[in-house]
């Protein structure tokens, strides 16, 4: 075992005086030394009740003859972040919880891992660790958040922030505002539609780190403390057996889980968070892959917000293992990938029956041919930007309209607000990318405005930022090169006609190239944002949202 270098003989007699400080004993010592990264905190709903999985998970452990030993991961909450400074540490976290995991294991020799992450940037901060540290790794999250009631239908926090832009344009009053602001979010959870948390809790069992049921049991269930206690004890199984995250987060795995995401129809975040697990593990993913995928997967799934049912729904139906199996009946997937189960993917699936062909779509009757997600290029995007062709309005899959250009996410909000923005107008907002940001902030605050006012069917919006799993409608992000970079995007000006093409998977600004050049040398980059600290050394490693924001060196 890793730990025992630490743990035997006479030269390690004060690494153990140190144990014996914890109050282990000399039992508890021998075992092999297994860390439970838990990110509970009391800021973060989806992160109240953590500690219940924990203690699951360290029941799990020592039943399985492990030594349980919890240690911290921070987390922010995008929700409460969102529409100001704080949302510039949302995916900036993501390196942080990545690096701090990776410290504390090394440090401290543990010979396994179980990860109790939930929201938007902790799985995938976690699962970059797991990949970067191979220790064996398991990982159990702490569920989605049941769904709101309002007026005999259910809502979600996409719900309430299109109700802001309902008040904004007159057709909400303040008290019916209210009536949703305490009921759209009633349990502790990761919130209750198919957003970036529970996207990523759902592609964890689509690559194999974590057990099914994963991603939809809700957080309120006590099946939730019981799949922890179940993943407290496969972490001894994998350390037994010697698996470890490479074995299992392979190419093929990562296919898999583009395929998941795309008949999911999850939240355009995986297309950051997916090259960036697999860049941990030496896996390179082209954006590119995620069309040919695209092409070939349909979309089985309409969870909120592109639909009107929600987590709990797609648990009661079977969950992600259904959805996998309706998947496999075209061979869609590779059935062979190991996962922590100790079992294949095929094996985990079989008899995983769709249980309601209502939420999940049988493979014969998809809500479409193709999957969820879009890359598309072109000169305003050499490099890509991303859409989640799920939740775009038919009439919006192609578009054609006059730029309204703002230089931060403040601005645009403004005009929204004022009622300054028309239908047929392509908002773009730039200076918002992972340098420019920097953070690369989320923009559900003016896309939830844009629906809120009705303007869903006939505005887009484009920017080199990102949007909430929340977002719905014709709204492009992590547009590379980013405007910091100098990217196309830097050089829109205000009534430039920009032309949309989803199914054709094109962004156009329609202006010459002789034109673009000449804006081209009157460019200047602004001053950073921010010069010091550490959102001014993360603008400086990042690289961009096409490459998954990772950090260079």
């Amino acid at each position: 075992m890793k730990s025992d270098q630490i743990k035997l003989g006479p030269q390690n007699a004060p690494h153990r005086a140190l144990y014996h400080a914890l109050g282990l004993t000399e039992e508890e010592i021998r075992r092999p030394l297994v860390g439970i990264v838990s990110s509970y905190n009391e800021i973060v709903p989806g992160h109240m009740n953590l500690d219940k999985i924990v203690d699951a998970v360290r029941l799990g452990v020592a039943m399985a003859g492990g030594t349980p030993i919890v240690f911290p991961a921070i987390a922010v909450c995008d929700g409460i972040a969102m529409g100001h400074q704080g949302m510039k540490y949302s995916l900036v976290s993501r390196e942080l919880i990545a690096d701090s995991t990776e410290a504390m294991t090394l440090a401290h020799g543990f010979d396994a891992l179980v990860m109790v992450p939930n929201c938007d940037k902790n799985v995938p901060g976690l699962l970059m660790a797991a990949a970067r540290l191979n220790v064996p790794t398991v990982f159990v999250s702490g569920g989605p958040m049941l769904a709101g009631h309002i007026g005999g239908c259910k809502a979600s926090f996409s719900t309430i922030s299109e109700a802001v832009g309902q008040f904004n344009a007159g057709k909400m009053s303040e008290e019916e505002l209210g009536a949703y602001e305490r009921k759209t979010c009633p349990t502790c959870g990761s919130c209750s539609g198919m957003y970036t948390a529970n996207s990523m809790n759902c592609l964890c069992e689509a690559l194999g780190m974590a057990l099914g049921g994963n991603g939809t049991i809700p957080a309120v269930y006590s099946r939730r403390l019981e799949l922890a206690k179940h993943a407290g004890m496969a972490v001894m199984d994998l350390l037994a057996r010697d698996i470890r995250p490479r074995d299992i987060m392979t190419y093929a795995a990562f296919q898999n889980a583009l395929t998941v995401d795309m008949a999911l129809g999850c939240s355009t975040n995986s297309m950051l968070h997916l090259p960036a697990i697999a860049h941990e593990c030496g896996i390179e993913i082209d954006l590119d892959i995620a069309n040919a995928i695209s092409e070939r997967t349909p979309n089985l799934c309409h969870l909120a917000p592109a639909g009107r049912n929600y987590m709990e729904e797609l648990d009661e139906a079977g969950g992600v293992y259904a959805v996998m199996h309706e998947l496999s009946k075209k061979g869609l997937l590779d059935l062979g990938c190991l996962t922590v189960t100790g079992k294949t993917v095929g094996e985990n699936i079989t008899g995983c029956a769709n249980l309601d062909s209502s939420i999940i779509r049988p493979i014969e009757d998809p809500y479409s041919a193709t999957g969820g997600i879009a890359v598309l290029r072109g000169n305003l995007a050499p490099e890509g930007s991303v859409v989640k062709r799920s939740a775009v309005a038919p009439e919006m899959l192609t578009h054609a309209g006059p730029a309204r250009v703002f230089d931060c996410e403040e601005d645009a909000q403004a005009a929204i607000n004022a009622g300054k923005i028309r239908p047929g107008d392509v908002v773009v907002i730039r200076y918002e990318g992972p340098k420019g940001g920097p953070g690369m902030r989320e923009m559900l605050n003016p896309t939830s405005a844009i629906m809120g006012m009705g303007l869903g069917s006939s505005v887009a919006l484009i920017t080199d930022g990102r949007f909430s799993g929340a977002t719905r409608g014709a709204c492009i992000g992590h547009v590379s090169p980013e405007a910091a970079s100098g990217g196309v995007i830097a050089l829109v000006e205000e009534g430039d006609i920009i032309a949309i093409d989803i199914p054709g998977h094109t962004v156009t600004l329609q202006v010459s190239d002789e034109v673009l050049a000449a804006r081209r040398e009157k460019w200047v980059c602004p001053e950073p944002k921010i010069k010091s600290g550490y959102l001014a050394r993360y603008a400086k490693l990042v690289t961009s949202g096409a490459q998954g924001a990772v950090l260079n060196g």
